[in-house]
């Protein structure tokens, strides 16, 4: 839930128009994990976009009322999700929103999915569809406890077990990876391929097993999103093209349009026109 993400401390109340925000005291105990709850304490509501991002995002909604998520097959109630790295345009839409959020890097996701991150490009999932039985248990158990540390605790267990028994994502494409985000998006394959001794094909296939995405639509979607970063700072849309490496301003707004399902002034509030 991005656009709630912000403060420092372990909890954070009256963020974001009324959102209350908690984190882990201590942090997390597997690599790549980042944890938070949240609670909409003002019932102004969640509308939100989910847009690609470096990371694999998994939300359980803690009580009886779940979240519509409203893509490409219509609206769909969920009471724990998994959205991709690319999930397509999606919104989520809730009222008196109350849930725990795990932020995944493509590491961790691969190690604690259970399930090939490719089968999951291109859309939003149902977490009981990926955990089945625990899944439930664990939104249960996150629901009954009193208070966020011992919820995020919880999570953090959880989670640690599932990674003692979990794949190790090959180190080639791990690096690869790691160079993408390092230069932004701004690389070509053939690059990472003979960076790991591998052929392109071979790059190809393993990346997009192990990540989910292809090595040309991961660098993309690293790209978009340090793009949006700097739109919704407020930056101008000539100057985030040509920062983040676009052709041009035409060239930021078909991917924005491509990936979000909006122009670039929608996606930022500046054009009710579209989105």
């Amino acid at each position: 839930m991005r656009s709630y993400e912000t403060g420092s401390g372990p909890v954070d109340s009256d963020i974001g128009k009324g959102w209350e925000v908690a984190r882990p005291l201590g942090g997390t105990s597997v690599d790549g994990v980042r944890m938070a709850g949240f609670r909409d304490r003002s019932a102004a509501g969640l509308d939100m976009r989910v847009l690609p991002q470096p990371v694999v995002v998994v939300v359980l909604a803690l009580g009886d009322e779940p979240v519509t998520v409203e893509g490409a097959d219509g609206p769909r109630p969920m009471r724990s999700l998994v959205a991709a790295l690319s999930p397509g345009p999606v919104r989520i839409r809730g009222a008196r929103v109350e849930c725990l959020e795990a932020r995944l890097s493509p590491r961790a996701a691969y190690a604690l999915l259970g399930t090939s991150p490719r089968e999951l490009d291109g859309t939003v999932t149902g977490l009981d569809d990926l955990w089945g039985r625990p899944a439930r248990t664990l939104r249960e158990r996150l629901t009954d406890a009193p208070t966020w540390q011992e919820r995020l605790t919880l999570m953090d267990g959880f989670l640690a077990g599932r990674a003692a028994r979990a794949p190790v994502m090959a180190p080639e494409v791990a690096a690869a990876w790691d160079t993408i985000v390092a230069r932004r998006g701004r690389v070509r394959v053939t690059d990472l391929a003979a960076s790991c001794g591998w052929s392109r094909k071979r790059l190809w296939s393993r990346f997009s097993a192990q990540i989910g995405l292809t090595p040309k639509r991961a660098a993309m979607t690293v790209r978009f999103d340090r793009a949006v970063r700097a739109l919704h700072a407020g930056h101008n849309p000539a100057e985030v093209a040509l920062a983040c490496g676009y052709a041009d301003q035409p060239h930021l707004h078909r991917d924005v349009l491509a990936l979000a399902g909006c122009t670039p002034g929608a996606l930022t509030g500046g054009d009710t026109s579209a989105g």
